[in-house]
């Protein structure tokens, strides 16, 4: 068990005994109810660890369980805690089709957990009722495909199906951003740009035919002609970086 995810379990463990007894006032003052979402922003964040009844918290805490450590290892505390919390609060959001519903539930921090999980293990084998083995990737496409087809009526049955969707979506942004923003993104970028070839501009022909060709090599006054002409007749932009490379040393040397 890692150090997030054994804290979230004790945590939505702990809310859901302690809110039990009063859990319709509970429920009320700390629930997600889409159309107040303004006037009580906190419940966005609440919400999350608050759970219907045992079989909710347990089956939550099932899908945190299995998929939440290995997750955690690969991306580290800090960004499974903000996958986390981010998918829950994107599936709240998704739940404004039931606007006057109160939602309750980490179902959509979970499923936010569980797509990542599949973004980076999706041929990993899952059992469904420790039988059925799905590959993740597709547990997740089919997840989503029922949570849209389920969900176009609201909440049916009592399950916010979008909140599970909205989870996905959280899940799949908070991801993108990490990989975008990462320390590790951010030097692959700079590699990319040192490495990338410049553009030469007008000033760089300029300082190009002011290079005398005579003092050239006749080798290299012969490609210095060429490319002299490739770049009038077809424009500095025509020139790969081989020929723009040699015009550099070409002119460093004059």
């Amino acid at each position: 068990m890692t150090p997030w995810v054994t804290r979230l379990l004790v945590l939505n463990v702990i809310v859901y005994f302690v809110a039990a007894p009063y859990a319709e006032v509970v429920f009320r003052q700390f629930g997600w109810i889409p159309a107040l979402g303004l006037v009580r922003p906190w419940t966005i964040i609440t919400y999350q660890f608050l759970h219907a009844n045992f079989w909710h918290l347990l089956f939550n805490m099932i899908g945190l369980f299995f998929f939440g450590p290995r997750l955690e290892d690969r991306i580290g505390g800090r960004h499974f805690l903000g996958l986390y919390l981010l998918s829950g609060a994107v599936g709240g959001l998704l739940s404004f089709f039931t606007p006057f519903a109160i939602i309750v539930g980490a179902s959509g921090a979970v499923f936010g957990v569980l797509l990542g999980f599949a973004r980076y293990w999706p041929e990993e084998k899952i059992y469904i009722w420790g039988v059925l083995p799905l590959k993740a990737r597709v547990l997740v496409v089919g997840l989503a495909v029922f949570s849209v087809w389920a969900g176009l009526g609201g909440a049916v049955g009592g399950v916010a199906h979008f909140a599970h969707l909205g989870g996905f979506v959280g899940g799949w942004l908070y991801l993108k951003l990490l990989e975008r923003y990462s320390s590790g993104a951010r030097f692959r970028r700079k590699v990319k740009k040192a490495q990338a070839p410049t553009q030469p501009s007008g000033r760089d022909l300029e300082r190009w035919q002011a290079v005398d060709p005579q003092g050239l090599h006749p080798l290299n006054r012969e490609e210095y002609e060429r490319i002299m002409e490739k770049a009038r007749g077809s424009g500095i932009s025509s020139l790969n970086h081989q020929e723009r490379a040699f015009m550099e040393r070409v002119a460093r040397q004059d």
